[in-house]
């Protein structure tokens, strides 16, 4: 198959001489251990005190809780042409700020149209400060050794539920689930604001000139016929992947396991995710850029189906898990890198953001759907089946994200969605593998 690859190093980022802030790394690893732990991770743990203390449902909550992701997508897209104009800095601080708020509208809200009103403020803190600002960010900074940043920083995001989520459950061990919130705002506010305020500070490097063998304004990019399939494929195995977790422990009671044994599998595969990201680089340099995006989303469809079809024993469900874990390590910075890969750095936060959106709105439906589709398909291991074969359906589109570039070197001659079809004809080629 005829495919791009990654562009070799510097050949599209490299834009000189460049600042690289020697606080800005170790920061933002800070940043989203604290960022994730708590805005994310503290929720879950915490839900089921809100509930049975406040008689609201587990259902109204866990939407105010999705509501937040949904925001999260949306606003991520006009999040990202702002720090591709403007830099990081203040739109991670005001984030940061937002996030603080929102905890404390969250902890003394006396209703839930106020409870809503609290995650409606937080989605607009994940979409300023979690993962999708700090990669804009880095890749910025950091081009053309982008992917190594952006392991580091994954790889400490992954510590934020290992950290916070037995953090919050011994502070409301001792506290109300009120206070236990207003504690972490206050953690999150004394870690995040200084931290995103004062190594943020440094130069924003200009955007580097786009790559002249690819389509290079936002519009043309977005409009183009792999976008459109990334963002499709995208779409389908982050769904798919999210409900996997959702449902791990409940495939695992139906199989017969107790809950300890499912959260071990399931805590297990967090492992795996970890220890995914750090193959990513490696991955990276040895493969083309669709046949990686293939493979990747093809493994999660297959974990998936292993799921589906392995009853056990315990200890191969457990290999399944990790396996599945090192698949999703890999696809969290595969679509970190998904853009540069293809289209160079110019546009890099707004063309992530609007690639991102549809991708998050499914993870945040993901839990809702899972729960409604399992009864009607007869269990747990049915839904498991359905979701391989939208995985399955995901590498299958994705084989249509392969960018092609002019033998001239001047435009791409991708065919648009409009109908440019005949641009490609007329003589455009493909990078090889």
């Amino acid at each position: 198959m005829i495919q791009p690859t990654t562009r070799p190093r510097g050949a599209v980022t490299e834009t000189g001489v460049r600042s690289r802030p020697r606080a800005v790394l170790p920061a933002l690893c800070a940043t989203q251990i604290t960022s994730w732990g708590i805005v994310y991770y503290a929720f879950p743990v915490l839900n089921p005190e809100i509930t049975a203390d406040t008689g609201w449902s587990s259902t109204a909550t866990m939407a105010a809780f999705s509501l937040a992701l949904v925001v999260s997508g949306i606003a991520g897209i006009r999040v990202g042409r702002i720090i591709d104009h403007h830099g990081p800095r203040t739109v991670m601080t005001t984030g940061s700020i937002a996030g603080t708020a929102s905890l404390v509208v969250i902890a003394l809200a006396p209703n839930l149209p106020v409870f809503f009103a609290g995650w409606l403020l937080a989605g607009f803190a994940m979409a300023t400060t979690f993962y999708q600002p700090t990669f804009a960010a880095l890749t910025r900074w950091y081009a053309p050794d982008h992917v190594r940043a952006l392991t580091i920083v994954t790889l400490a995001g992954g510590l934020a539920s290992t950290v916070f989520a037995p953090l919050t459950a011994y502070l409301a061990g001792h506290l109300t689930w009120r206070a236990t919130f207003l504690v972490l705002a206050a953690i999150l506010a004394a870690t995040t604001i200084p931290a995103h305020a004062l190594a943020l500070r440094a130069p924003w490097p200009p955007a580097p000139p786009a790559p002249t063998d690819t389509a290079s304004a936002p519009r043309e990019v977005m409009r183009s016929r792999p976008f459109l399939l990334l963002g499709l494929a995208f779409l389908l195995s982050a769904f798919a992947m999210y409900a996997v977790v959702v449902t791990l422990v409940p495939l695992m009671l139906e199989r017969g396991y107790t809950t300890g044994q499912g959260a071990w599998v399931l805590g297990l595969g967090g492992a795996g995710q970890t220890l995914g990201r750090t193959l990513y680089a490696t991955l990276a340099r040895h493969t083309g850029t669709t046949t990686r995006t293939v493979t990747l989303i093809a493994l999660g469809a297959l974990t998936t189906a292993a799921f589906a079809i392995v009853p056990g024993p315990y200890g191969l469900l457990v290999a399944v898990s990790v396996l599945a874990g090192v698949v999703r390590g890999n696809l969290t910075l595969l679509q970190a890198t998904a853009i540069t890969d293809r289209w160079g750095i110019t546009h890099y936060g707004r063309l992530s953001g609007i690639l991102g959106a549809p991708a998050m709105t499914a993870s945040a439906l993901a839990p809702f759907a899972a729960a409604l589709l399992a009864p009607p398909l007869g269990g747990t291991p049915h839904l498991f089946a359905l979701l391989a074969a939208l995985g399955a359906t995901a590498a299958l589109i994705a084989l249509g994200t392969t960018v092609r570039i002019s033998p001239r070197g001047d435009k791409a001659l991708e065919p648009q969605a409009a109908g440019e079809a005949s641009a490609a004809s007329a003589g455009g080629t493909s990078r090889p593998s």
